[in-house]
């Protein structure tokens, strides 16, 4: 049994100043955690019974998928690393370390390559597959911005498992399983999800998907249809436009465009001075050319200049998983001094790309050109000149120039057509608490993992990965689960499921209370007691509220007439008899805990 007298935990009544979410706000005033330092929080012993139980929820259903557990160390050699190119392809974000021999190191962010270099030692059969193995463990990154209290930090406990089979086939038989059982784990959690295609990132593989927890705090925006397309927005993919009939067209015109250094200014100016032939030049007829530094995981950096439709932002995360494993950033003017030909405010495709002047031995060479799939074939275009003031009416795609590939860039927006035509897309920003990924044979051909088959043959293992983020999701929990008072835990991962409060000074309340306690643990009913006998009621009370267990029991003035209170932590407050309220309470779990399960 939890006593309030004796458990380590210490409540506040203000929020901490760098609060800046509901479930960092209140798991540190409910003493769940506390921080440690930036992005590095310390587990309490409440906090570590709802890690726990969340915990045990997953392994349950991972081990009914056949999953096996395993448990890595976190300090690894830098060797396999290198070997799968992710010693240098994570960046920044990896934990990097030196032992006293001056020999490398990391905290490992993910275990792809000691799970493949651990079924690589033991199995050589493809009779010895398929296998599937899983660890909760302690992970590493050195996150830029952590933030949000456990939603984004740099230590953080995570679920990965990893499966192992001969062919194709058998890694979508492993993948459809795992991505039941998420659905199940996510279910008995009580927490909402929603399925969305993603891109692979720095795990590299085909087939990817994030479940997303919906929530406005979410740092992560996806876009869903009502045909039911799900999708991650760095995922969604254009729906190409139709090819436009250019051969009416006439010869692109230079304009002078004085103080024209917004889209809105430069629409004006162009139609006062080139109007349109069939109607007026809109923002969306502009094509903004927008120059970007893409820093590669060797040092590299690569200046990048890529154009889209002039009613349309770049997506900068967009561009980044287009270019991964590359970081992007904005060109500084330190990037563009190389660059001469290129005139801010100015930029056109004309100076880069295929059809940039710059020679082909020049250093640097010309910056790649890449267009967002917005840009139709044939489509004109009012674009800079690459002179101060300067802009073109009617430059052509296709006929005035060309690109070096495609990119998709442009935002998405509300509204815009799902890619597999099941109608407009709502946007919408959600926690990921879950990714599963087919990764394939990238790490399996990079450490030589392979096995023979029937006919005696050397095969390249392929694999899955399937990642949970256990603190995360519990910090999705308690966004999920609170008001204005505290947090409301469902059942089945509270630190306890009852709570019971002695509101009082007389030693009666406290033997009631007690004996109340006694009898629900010897039912198996979790109990948190407060027995603290120089606390007021009314801090008792918001204790109740603060600490989020989902039924409260208080026994107070009504025990005179033999009568005490349940409560229902979501608000209803009912009075029963003192001999019916093991009974009454231990419905209300039982009912609670079987409508998760």
């Amino acid at each position: 049994m939890l006593r309030m007298s004796s458990l380590f935990v210490r409540t506040l009544r203000e929020d901490p100043a760098d609060a800046e979410v509901a479930s960092h706000r209140l798991l540190v005033r409910a003493g769940y955690i506390r921080r440690a330092a930036p992005g590095i929080y310390t587990w309490l012993p409440l906090g570590l019974r709802v890690l726990r139980k969340i915990e045990r929820i997953v392994r349950e259903e991972m081990e009914a998928a056949g999953s096996q557990e395993v448990h890595f160390p976190a300090l690894l050699p830098r060797e396999p690393y290198e070997a799968s190119g992710r010693w240098s392809d994570y960046g920044p974000t990896l934990f990097k370390l030196k032992d006293r021999k001056e020999s490398d190191y990391l905290l490992a962010p993910t275990h792809e390559e000691l799970f493949t270099l651990l079924v690589k030692d033991m199995y050589s059969s493809y009779k010895d597959l398929p296998l599937s193995l899983y660890q909760i463990q302690t992970k590493y990154r050195d996150e830029a911005r952590p933030r949000a209290g456990v939603i984004r930090s740099r230590e953080f406990v995570m679920k990965d498992a990893y499966s192992f089979d001969v062919d194709e086939a058998g890694l979508d038989a492993s993948y459809a399983a795992m991505r039941s059982a998420y659905q199940r784990i996510f279910a008995r959690l009580g927490l909402p999800f929603v399925i969305c295609s993603a891109v692979s990132g720095a795990m590299g593989g085909s087939r990817s998907e994030e479940f997303l927890f919906p929530c406005e705090i979410g740092e992560d925006a996806f876009v869903r249809s009502a045909g039911g397309y799900a999708a991650n927005t760095e995922a969604v993919t254009t729906v190409p436009p139709v090819e436009v009939d250019s051969s009416s067209f006439g010869q692109p015109i230079e304009i002078v465009t004085p103080g024209a250094s917004t889209i809105a200014t430069l629409v004006d100016a162009v139609n006062e001075a080139a109007p349109k032939p069939d109607g007026l030049w809109t923002a969306a007829d502009t094509l903004k050319n927008v120059v970007v530094a893409a820093v590669h995981p060797d040092g590299k950096r690569e200046v990048i200049v890529i154009g889209l439709p002039g009613d349309r932002d770049v997506d900068m995360k967009r561009v980044e998983a287009a270019l991964a494993p590359a970081e992007v950033e904005m060109a500084t003017p330190e990037d563009l001094e190389a660059y001469p030909e290129l005139v801010p405010g100015y930029i056109g495709p004309q100076a880069v790309g295929p059809q940039s002047a710059r020679p082909a031995e020049a250093e640097p060479p010309a910056p790649r050109y890449l267009l967002d799939p917005h840009v139709a074939r044939g489509s004109r275009w009012v674009t800079g000149a690459n002179k101060p003031d300067v802009h073109v009416v009617g430059l052509v795609y296709g006929r005035d120039f060309e690109a070096d590939g495609s990119i998709e860039a442009a935002e998405v927006r509300a509204g815009d057509e799902a890619p597999d035509g099941s109608g407009p897309l709502e946007i919408a920003k959600g926690i990921e608490v879950g990714h599963i990924f087919q990764l394939g044979r990238k790490y399996a051909k990079a450490l030589g993992l392979s096995v023979l088959d029937e006919n005696g043959k050397s095969r390249t293992v392929t694999m899955g990965s399937y990642g949970i983020g256990i603190t995360r999701v519990l910090a999705a929990l308690a966004e999920e689960n609170h008001d204005g008072r505290g947090l409301m835990w469902p059942a089945s991962v509270a630190p306890a499921h009852v709570h019971i409060v002695a509101a009082g000074k007389d030693d009666s309340l406290y033997a009631a209370a007690e004996e109340i306690a006694a009898g629900l643990e010897a039912d198996g009913v979790e109990v948190l007691l407060d027995d603290r006998r120089k606390v007021s009621a009314g801090v008792k009370f918001a204790d109740y509220e603060l600490l989020g267990v989902p039924f409260g029991v208080v026994v107070g003035r009504g025990l005179a007439e033999g009568r005490v209170e349940i409560r229902d932590r979501a608000g209803e407050t009912i009075e029963a008899p003192i001999e019916q309220v093991r009974e009454r309470v231990g419905e209300l779990v039982r009912s609670a805990l079987s409508a998760q399960s």
